[in-house]
């Protein structure tokens, strides 16, 4: 289990004055379910609380503990060895590196190419056309993300976190990576945390957490939660604005 004691974070602000800006605000989380979605207007603090719980960044003030282990302090190499995985909105591109270099490497350990194979597979894209190819600017969106999805899965960790998956890709490559995190929910052992606008996403939520200005303003199952934002709506759009 996942928990975030009263986690703020501030940031110097890009102003002559100098003064800090607060960005997260006292937010105190507990996650054990499956799958969790993180949701709200633009600006709230969601990407931020992401980096967070990675180790990108540390909080101003608060505490983070994995399984009763106080990890606030600890890097972003320490929390992932302590199995804490963490997918960017852009995924990097490495030139030189083949999907089997990063899928062995995610693994921690040599693995076969058949294994290797399978994470492809799991992922939905054909392993004989992947297994070898340089992760260079001829992957489109949609693949690199499914190719760090598949890192992920190798990694095997105990706390997964997507910051906005759906973010640059086009729709064919957005209704693939939906059937992913559908198969991901209901094989997974540990929890993943998803960071999202989309509708189809929290929709396959345990829970919903929402934020705003910095702070939880909601938190609940997808039944509690999901009607109240979509209510007048149809759509999430409306969680882009601040």
């Amino acid at each position: 289990m996942l928990e975030l004691q009263h986690i703020s974070f501030d940031a110097d602000a890009v102003q002559s004055s100098g003064e800090a800006k607060e960005i997260l605000r006292d937010v105190s989380l507990k996650i054990d379910e499956r799958f969790v979605a993180v949701t709200g207007p633009n600006g709230s603090g969601k990407s931020t609380l992401a980096r967070i719980i990675s180790g990108i960044l540390k909080p101003t003030s608060g505490r983070i503990l994995l399984d009763g282990e106080d990890i606030t302090d600890l890097s972003i190499t320490e929390k992932a060895r302590r199995g804490i995985s963490f997918a960017f909105q852009q995924p990097v591109r490495f030139k030189g590196i083949t999907v089997r270099d990063l899928i062995t490497l995610a693994a921690g350990h040599d693995i076969s190419v058949g294994e290797a194979c399978n994470y492809l597979s799991e992922v939905g894209l054909c392993a004989k056309d992947y297994i070898n190819r340089e992760v260079n600017s001829s992957l489109s969106g949609g693949e690199c993300k499914r190719i760090e999805i598949a890192m992920i899965l190798a990694r095997g960790t105990k706390f997964s976190i997507f910051d906005e998956p759906e973010a640059g890709i086009d729709l064919w490559s957005f209704q693939s990576l939906i059937q992913v995190f559908e198969k991901m929910h209901e094989q997974v052992g540990g929890s993943i945390l998803i960071i999202t606008h989309q509708e189809r996403i929290l929709d396959i939520a345990d829970t919903i957490v929402v934020l705003k200005d910095g702070q939880v303003a909601a938190t609940g199952t997808r039944k509690e939660i999901l009607p109240e934002l979509l209510q007048g709506t149809g759509t999430c759009a409306a969680l882009r604005r601040d």
